[in-house]
């Protein structure tokens, strides 16, 4: 008997205890995705991306693609030296779309295309994506939108803001990284590779269902 009532007093102790490492554990996961959230939404404000659909996958169009690339990045660079920061980016790129869009105008013609181009700065959702040694949180970004004729061939995007994707263009040399101008905290993120691969992956799903349910 007195076993039997021992026995019992340490299965509720144990229970207890059970009870308040699951809270406190609740609570440690709540608290630590909710700043990854945050983070991650600093992160998405903080980036312009750069979003060129290819008339068609051919490889003719597929070059093309990557020449008005090019193109872009250059014209980019020598763009932002005008004093662009995160807080007047989504603006610079409303008011350059006209020149950048004759850039990508003369690619076209350069190249004998039989079609046009068209580019515009909204809001796209993007999934989790690595570029080198940064992983961009899925979400909502601004981002400026390249569509070359019928825009049905394979896409490429980048970063334009920060200059992440200068790189890319041949002719294009810049000491700016990917995390000069994000929070310390979306610095931290974007540049922590596996540690954070289980949260991308949650923050992952929950904009997903997050994209689905507002298109409804």
């Amino acid at each position: 008997m007195f076993y039997f009532k021992n026995y019992c007093l340490r299965f509720k102790r144990d229970k207890v205890l059970l009870s308040v490492f699951s809270i406190a554990l609740s609570l440690y996961l709540a608290f630590s995705c909710t700043y990854f959230a945050g983070a991650a939404k600093t992160v998405r404000d903080d980036v312009v991306r750069l979003h060129i659909l290819a008339n068609s996958n051919s490889e003719f169009d597929q070059n093309v693609k990557l020449k008005v690339r090019d193109e872009l990045l250059n014209k980019n660079t020598a763009l932002l030296s005008e004093g662009v920061n995160t807080e007047n980016a989504p603006l610079y790129f409303e008011m350059s779309k006209d020149e950048l869009l004759k850039g990508a105008e003369a690619v076209l013609k350069e190249n004998n295309c039989n079609y046009k181009a068209k580019i515009t700065l909204e809001k796209e959702y993007f999934e989790t994506r690595i570029y080198g040694d940064y992983t961009f949180p899925a979400g909502e970004y601004t981002a400026l939108k390249v569509v070359l004729g019928e825009g049905k061939g394979k896409n490429w995007w980048c970063v334009m803001f920060p200059p992440l994707c200068i790189p890319a263009a041949d002719s294009v040399d810049t000491n700016e990284t990917a995390t000069d101008c994000l929070t310390e905290s979306g610095e931290r993120i974007v540049s922590g590779g596996n540690k954070f691969v289980i949260k991308f992956k949650i923050l992952e799903i929950y904009e997903e269902l997050r994209e689905k349910t507002l298109n409804k």
